[in-house]
């Protein structure tokens, strides 16, 4: 079972993700979602997702303190982090680079994007 979290706090992002993914056409996959950093850093202990599409402007704790607990605190390298995010400077994506981040995508997002990111961390052939 291929397991991805949805790290975010806007639902209707969650909704168009959801759908992006369930057109993947693979039953193998468990969507698991999170509304901000803290639930998500449970979740990510917890279930140990192969990828985290993770927004960085979220409350309780923001997706760069996520990635960085994630990546360079626990070690969890096995994890690939995406971030997801409206924040789009340059410097932004630095940022999310040296929290640790694998990917950085931004908001507004072409699903084709998503799904080749899926395709390509779970080893998925898309249908």
């Amino acid at each position: 079972m291929h397991k991805i979290l949805l790290v975010e706090d806007e639902p209707n992002i969650i909704t168009l993700l959801t759908r992006t993914i369930a057109t993947i056409g693979c039953a193998d996959i468990e969507i698991l979602t999170a509304e901000n950093g803290k639930i998500g850093l449970d979740i990510i202990k917890k279930e140990r997702p192969e990828i985290v599409f993770l927004d960085i402007m979220m409350p309780e704790m923001n997706g760069y303190e996520l990635c960085k607990i994630v990546k360079k605190d626990l070690e969890m390298t096995d994890v690939n982090i995406v971030m997801l995010t409206a924040k789009g400077q340059k410097s932004d994506e630095i940022k999310g680079k040296d929290a640790g981040a694998d990917s950085y995508i931004t908001k507004p997002f072409k699903p084709n994007e998503i799904r080749r990111k899926i395709s390509e961390v779970c080893k998925i052939t898309i249908e």
